[in-house]
């Protein structure tokens, strides 16, 4: 017997990087570079050449990059932007802050990703497509790329840290990510960064998020600040050097998953998260979908009354949101997204996870849907 199963075990992650990270604040410490300085500028580095593009900027948090990679390709003010409704708020609000317009669509019923039909409906008129990378793995970035037709692909990839298409890392001109803790490269608190090929936008993002200067005191440009901190860059350097470790091991939790929960899904209680094609999936999630006309909610009670850290993501999409109620949808308008909102069930996932605590996690949801044979039963 385990105990309690966490959804994600920080703790465990930073016991690995301890001693290091503390090194890193000394010299941190010493330095008095608190804001930007070396620490920064070597991550950004460290991270660009793992994403496999040219540079990376560092950001504040991802909600933050994400606004500064929009205000950065300089949009037509009022502009729609194209995105899934099935995604967290910050991807919607990012759009609003940049005096851009969400332009909703829904996803597609098998992978919960961006509909690329869908979107091609919703493109005309629209300035941009801004796609979301969920759970682990990239949206379907090829068909993405050819309805856009020219226009400016901004990808969300506050999940995909690591993940691959058919062996790229980034597709779009720019792209932010989300160092969050719960993230597959989490920091020490909020922190994120944008990613691209093109020096310009790096350009631009830098100065953006630097109160619009060059140089102290010397404004070019309307900004704000959102800069990334030394402290956090000492730990997403530390955890950078083990992240495809961790995603490996993710990948082999999500294996697991598969043959411990395949009785569960083909006796249609439940089904099992999969990978597009020609996607490497990091498994930022394992959101399993709890079958209609079982109570998703109730399985999620009973298994943190149990110990066991399941969580939801998203209980309700970004168009039945009350603060997006002026976007004008009602429910029924984006089916695929709000059937998900009521099945998924994230399960514990991350790279300390063991084999026991998968297999009590399993023995728990079992009972919870009153599955005949259930482990221990």
């Amino acid at each position: 017997m385990t105990g309690p199963v966490p959804l994600v075990d920080l703790a465990a992650a930073h016991a690995e990087v301890e001693a290091e990270v503390r090194a890193g604040f000394d010299r941190v410490l010493a330095s008095g570079a608190y804001v930007k300085g070396p620490e920064v500028a070597a991550f950004e580095r460290e991270f660009a050449a793992f994403t496999g593009v040219r540079h990376c900027v560092g950001a504040a948090n991802g909600t933050d990059a994400l606004e500064l990679a929009l205000r950065a390709l300089d949009l037509p003010p009022g502009g729609g932007v194209v995105l899934p409704a099935n995604t967290f708020v910050a991807t919607a609000e990012a759009v609003l802050r940049a005096g851009l317009r969400p332009v909703l669509v829904d996803a597609d019923p098998e992978h919960l990703l961006i509909d690329p039909g869908r979107a091609a409906e919703a493109l005309p008129g629209a300035v941009a497509l801004l796609p979301v990378h969920l759970y682990g793995q990239l949206a379907p970035m090829g068909a993405l790329l050819e309805i856009a037709d020219g226009r400016p692909v901004i990808e969300d990839a506050a999940q995909s840290q690591g993940a691959r298409q058919h062996g790229r890392g980034a597709y779009g001109r720019i792209a932010a990510t989300s160092f969050y803790p719960g993230k597959n490269l989490g920091a020490y608190g909020d922190a994120g960064a944008v990613l691209t090929d093109e020096p310009e936008l790096a350009d631009a993002v830098r100065r953006i998020g630097d109160h619009g200067t060059r140089g102290k005191y010397d404004h070019e440009r309307f900004g704000f600040n959102s800069r990334m901190d030394a402290l956090q860059a000492v730990v997403l350097r530390a955890k950078l050097r083990r992240l495809p470790a961790w995603n490996a091991a993710r990948r082999a939790a999500a294996d697991r998953y598969r043959a411990l929960l395949g009785p569960l899904a083909r006796s249609g209680a439940l089904t099992l998260p999969g990978t597009a094609p020609g996607n490497e999936h990091v498994r930022h999630l394992y959101p399993v979908r709890i079958a209609p006309g079982r109570d998703r909610d109730t399985v999620l009670a009973a298994l943190h009354a149990a110990g066991i850290g399941a969580g939801v993501h998203y209980p309700a999409p970004v168009h039945l949101q009350p603060a997006l109620r002026h976007l004008g949808h009602r429910a029924g308008a984006f089916p695929v997204a709000e059937r998900a909102a009521r099945e998924l069930l994230s399960l514990p996932l991350h790279p300390h996870l063991t084999e026991a605590q998968q297999a009590r996690v399993v023995e728990v949801l079992s009972r919870a849907l009153g599955a005949k044979g259930a482990p221990g039963g």
